[in-house]
């Protein structure tokens, strides 16, 4: 009954709480580009900084609008495919998921000066959106671990910072409203200031479902028999976007110097479901030891930010082009919400008796702010006349300046050093190629995104291809893409504790078709 007033006690938690479990991950997820856009775009791998005369190329350089003709829209849609193999202590298993969407809309209106009163010979003015990443996916990694239990997730929440305090535990279910808060460290002048909400609130869940059990005043003692190795399961989905709307204005100089900015707003809403379960391959008799463990997770992300671009493009000749263009930051605010699910399975003399920690709640935590790096990008393009062309950008970003804010508060100062410790300036390289026949063009790419870590064995380097084909009908073109990428990554299934992770191979295919016209 105690146990049942804790869990009642948590869920009555005025929100929105002061800290949460936020990690790396969650600032790569925004801050690292993915290949998307128009299907022109994609075949050729996305090198249009010095280029432009496509709606995407925007996003590679703003001074890029100046390139069409007339006023042009396009609009675009994908089907994604994503193939996880998993390899998890030597186990290998796999999980695919496909989605589609429309993933770009946008129009450029052009305005052209002939009356020679003026060097500035043409302005742009375009509006564009696009899903700049789509965040569906499913992962499956099993395998039989034969040194660590999920558990210890639990008892490191509960020893961390000096541990939870043992009588607190047991007598919080009679304490008021003001001592809950006090024990989270929800208050200014906290008797307990080293313990955060989140921290115990891991802990209250591990307490409850008796994964550990108090040997001594705030000494614990876990309930996880040793001795054994443990069957693990982690499935992960995940749902969700990133969306920009970019305004563009440009100017043209004569025939030679193309100016172009970009005002961004942008949004993102993300759902994360992870189902992590344990059982022990030799589940010991004692009914103190415990069989298995269940626990289930579901994380909200959502919010908005803003950055802005900065580009030129010179035309050295007629065939050749020199791009240099500057992406800002984005400044992100954000918001968490988070529901739990745990329950341990232990034996007794009628079988398995399953305690529960079920808090049916939704914890909302406090606002917080995401800083990405900003990216300067490099460009050339060398045109054949009417016949084809070749385009080659290298973009370079610091990704060790990635910030959360409040900087100065934990969790976010101790992530904030560790990605200046752990991240590094990274290169991108994109090339593309178009061929044209009549009505007809061909199309290919090829792109690779160095990984962000300075050791890139947690999140590897990205290699990608692309192929494409498009027909002008006159007014209005079809185009298609094809695109392939690939990168190598870790992944834990909690985050302290037990953190050994599998190894996944991740494949990403897409099949883009847009639908552009002159109007």
């Amino acid at each position: 009954m105690k146990k049942n007033l804790l869990l009642l006690f948590i869920g009555l938690i005025l929100t929105p709480l002061q800290a949460q479990e936020t990690t790396i991950e969650d600032a790569l997820r925004l801050s690292v580009d993915h290949l998307t856009g128009t299907a022109r775009f994609r075949a050729m791998g996305g090198a249009f900084g010095a280029l432009g005369g496509d709606l995407s190329a925007m996003n590679q350089n703003p001074a890029g609008s100046l390139f069409f003709n007339n006023n042009y829209a396009t609009i675009t849609g994908t089907i994604y495919n994503t193939h996880n193999s998993s390899n998890y202590w030597g186990t290998h298993t796999k999980a695919n998921d496909a989605s589609l969407d429309i993933n770009q809309a946008g129009a450029v209106f052009v305005f052209t000066d002939n009356s020679g009163a003026t060097n500035w010979k043409k302005l742009a003015v375009a509006l564009n959106y696009e899903n700049t990443n789509n965040f569906n996916n499913s992962m499956n990694s099993a395998g039989i671990n034969p040194y660590n239990s999920i558990g210890n997730y639990f008892m490191n929440q509960a020893t961390n910072n000096g541990g939870i305090p043992q009588e607190l535990l047991e007598t919080l279910p009679n304490e008021t409203f003001f001592d809950l808060y006090d024990y989270l460290g929800l208050l200014p002048n906290s008797d307990y200031p080293n313990i955060n909400g989140f921290q115990a609130q891991e802990a209250l869940l591990g307490y409850t479902a008796q994964i550990f059990h108090a040997t001594s005043p705030n000494t614990y003692a876990s309930n996880i028999p040793t001795g054994t190795s443990f069957f693990q399961n982690n499935y992960f989905t995940s749902t969700g976007y990133n969306g920009k709307v970019t305004g563009n204005f440009a100017a043209q100089y004569n025939d030679v110097l193309y100016l172009g900015l970009n005002i961004n707003a942008h949004f993102t809403d993300y759902i994360r479901t992870t189902s992590v379960y344990e059982e022990n391959t030799s589940p010991a008799s004692s009914t103190t030891k415990i069989h298995s463990i269940l626990f289930d997770n579901e994380l909200h992300t959502f919010g908005s930010g803003f950055s802005f671009n900065i580009g030129a493009i010179v035309k050295v000749i007629p065939e050749l082009r020199l791009g240099l263009a500057f992406e800002s930051p984005t400044w992100y605010n954000l918001t968490d919400e988070l529901t739990q699910y745990l329950e341990a399975a232990s034996l007794n003399n009628t079988g398995l008796h399953y305690n529960v920690a079920n808090p049916e709640i939704t914890n909302v935590y406090a606002p917080y702010s995401i800083q990405t790096p900003s990216k300067w990008t490099g460009s050339l393009a060398y045109i054949y006349g009417k016949k084809g062309l070749i385009s080659i950008d290298v973009s370079s970003k610091d990704y060790s300046m990635t910030r959360f804010k409040p900087k100065n508060v934990d969790p976010y100062n101790y992530l904030n050093n560790y990605m200046n410790t752990y991240l590094d300036r990274a290169l991108e390289l994109r090339i593309g190629g178009e061929y044209k026949i009549k009505q007809i063009s061909l199309r290919g790419g090829y792109h690779f995104d160095q990984s962000p870590y300075k050791v890139d064995q947690v999140f590897g380097d990205l290699t990608g291809y692309s192929a494409g084909v498009g027909y002008n009908f006159g007014d209005w073109k079809l185009d298609l893409a094809y695109s392939n990428e690939h990168r190598n990554i870790n992944q834990t299934f909690l985050s302290s504790g037990m953190t050994d992770a599998a190894r996944i191979s991740r494949h990403n295919n897409n099949i883009t078709l847009s639908y552009s016209m002159n109007f």
